[in-house]
């Protein structure tokens, strides 16, 4: 029966020096100004910072971690939420510029009761001063319903 080898433990982490520490902890919040070139890099440079020192210093660790959520809320979350309230303009829009396209015919319609008004007025004054007056297009169909017409053989 062959002996199980004990596994071989692992070196211990080389201690940082405070400079080295602070160097990390500053790259990981700078990490942020990769998103002005590539868009979404920043949080993954922060992470890998994390990953990669996490075991070695609490201090880069947490200050890493720190970095990736900051960019993680303020600059995908705000990222996304821009890219809604784009949507939600641009449908906007859309619907102002349609708007827009209808406002002749809505302002035509608007204004067609106060036509309406005026043309009345002037039926009015027409059959006060004792004059026939027959409203376009449905004078003539008025008049077909109220007058008898003439029975074949009359």
């Amino acid at each position: 029966m062959a002996a199980e080898a004990e596994p071989l433990p692992l070196p211990a982490p080389e201690s940082m020096s405070s400079n080295d520490e602070h160097t990390w902890a500053m790259l990981a919040h700078l990490s942020i100004f990769a998103n002005l070139v590539t868009g979404f890099l920043g949080p993954l440079i922060a992470l890998v910072i994390y990953l990669v020192y996490r075991d070695r210093s609490r201090y880069i660790a947490y200050q890493s971690m720190q970095a990736l959520v900051f960019q993680l809320i303020f600059w995908v979350g705000a990222a996304i939420i821009a890219a809604i309230l784009w949507l939600i303009s641009s449908l906007l829009l859309v619907l102002v510029c349609l708007g827009c396209l209808v406002m002749p015919p809505a302002l035509f319609f608007t204004l067609l009761p106060l036509a309406a008004l005026v043309y009345g007025a002037i039926a009015a004054i027409q059959c006060s001063q004792g004059e026939d007056f027959k409203y376009w297009l449905i004078g003539d169909w008025v008049r077909s319903i109220y007058e008898p017409t003439a029975e074949p053989g009359d």
